[in-house]
């Protein structure tokens, strides 16, 4: 009973990194959202990055496919790096969609795309090691917590719809390990203009070329989970297309979770350099991050099964996309009315780019809205708008822009959000 006592006064010690480690400010703003959903309140919550199932359901075929796994017993251990047949479909993929030649051996397997790019990272990285990457982004700044490593934040502009440039890359690779890429761009749903790409590709060349054979590499991870939802004349472009030197450098992160509407099946891949695959096949082999076997094999199937998914994908697709211009254009109307609020066209992915320039603005009750925290708050708690600022995804404090996701929205309530937004913004002076 004393030890009890003592127990109860004294707080455990863990690791310095768990204790530092801060956790996911979106899954923090999603359970305030969540908080006044349970409480009666009606809010629009485009917050999160998944998909309402009830709105976007996985491919009929997909989830037939799953089923029949299971009852043929598909249950036990998947092979370490990968079920053969699902390796040797996404290397057919790879090939008849983007021009990628990859071999089977040369993809990798896991239970979404999260554990790979952590294994990118453990694979890559020492303790102490220099990842450059974009603000805003998803989540590299934890990656390199958990590792360790020292984060470099490359500050994006709107002017270039948040897509890096070489020129504010440029200054920070003589150091670095790693190159952090993803596009589309989570948070923004905006992609590499072709001249972009290849001129940040012409800097890592240079720079390992500069390094020689006897030093580490510069990597690039590059992230393409979104790579199938592209809008309009907006096109996908990757690194190994645009200067196939860079296939030596190139570590893809990508799989099924946005383009099938998967995100709870959890099955994703990473490709690239074959040593690098293994290495990382050893690591996550130990963490046990496979991706269920039976969903393994369902999906080896579905991929396989190409008019039906391109069916698929036309309907997903034009879905989103029609969500996106909606949000957009009635962004641009409230914008044309005089209110201090912006939008950037979108391009791909489920995301709108959206901005709140309200800090320092008067509410109906004579409060000012001093910050962009008080701002997101008002918005919230005003017009049942539920956005993530930027600043959850590594810009500054201070930054106007947000993530609006339209991955759980029901088209019929878009003209209610822009009743009730453009009724709050006209309370304020």
């Amino acid at each position: 009973m004393l030890e009890a006592r003592v127990s109860n006064k004294t707080e455990l010690k863990v690791s310095v990194m768990a204790e530092h480690l801060i956790g996911s400010e979106i899954i923090k703003l999603a359970a305030e959202v969540n908080e006044k959903i349970k409480n009666g309140e009606r809010i629009f919550n485009y917050t999160i990055g998944d998909f309402d199932p009830k709105i976007f359901p996985i491919p009929q075929e997909l989830t037939d496919a799953i089923i029949s796994a299971y009852q043929n017993h598909h249950t036990n251990y998947p092979a370490a790096n990968g079920m053969p047949d699902l390796r040797k479909a996404v290397s057919n993929l790879l090939h008849e969609r983007l021009r990628l030649d990859y071999s089977a051996d040369e993809i990798l397997i896991a239970g979404g795309a999260r554990p790979l790019i952590y294994g990118t990272f453990v694979t890559l990285l020492d303790a102490g090691d220099t990842v450059v990457f974009p603000v805003p982004s998803w989540n590299n700044n934890h990656y390199c917590h958990l590792m360790k490593a020292k984060a470099v934040f490359v500050e994006t502009s709107p002017e270039n719809n948040f897509m890096p440039t070489a020129d504010e890359i440029r200054p920070y690779l003589k150091d670095a390990t790693m190159l952090a890429l993803c596009s589309p761009l989570n948070p923004t749903g905006t992609v590499f203009q072709k001249d972009q790409l290849e001129s940040i590709c012409d800097l890592i060349l240079e720079e390992n070329k500069r390094r020689g054979s006897g030093a580490k590499p510069l990597y690039l991870m590059y992230d393409q989970i979104y790579w199938v939802l592209t809008f309009g004349e907006n096109r996908h472009y990757d690194p190994v297309s645009l200067r196939p030197e860079m296939k030596n450098y190139t570590i893809f992160i990508d799989g099924i979770s946005k383009s099938l509407a998967a995100t709870g099946v959890r099955v994703g891949w990473a490709f690239g350099p074959r040593r690098i695959m293994d290495k990382m096949r050893a690591i996550l082999s130990h963490i046990g991050a496979w991706a269920p076997k039976a969903e393994q094999v369902a999906t080896a199937n579905y991929l396989q099964m190409k008019p039906e998914m391109e069916k698929f994908m036309t309907d997903f697709k034009r879905r989103i996309d029609q969500r996106l211009e909606k949000f957009y254009e009635g962004f641009m109307q409230l914008k044309k009315e005089g209110f201090r609020v912006n939008a950037i066209a979108p391009q791909a992915a489920i995301y709108l780019t959206v901005q709140l320039s309200l800090a320092g603005m008067k509410t109906s009750d004579g409060k000012i809205l001093k910050d962009q925290k008080e701002v997101t708050q008002y918005i919230l708690d005003e017009a049942k708008l539920a956005l993530v600022p930027f600043s959850a995804f590594g810009s500054p404090d201070t930054s106007t822009w947000y993530r609006l996701s339209v991955g759980t929205c029901n088209s019929a309530e878009i003209d209610e959000v822009f009743a009730s937004l453009r009724k709050v913004l006209s309370r304020l002076s």
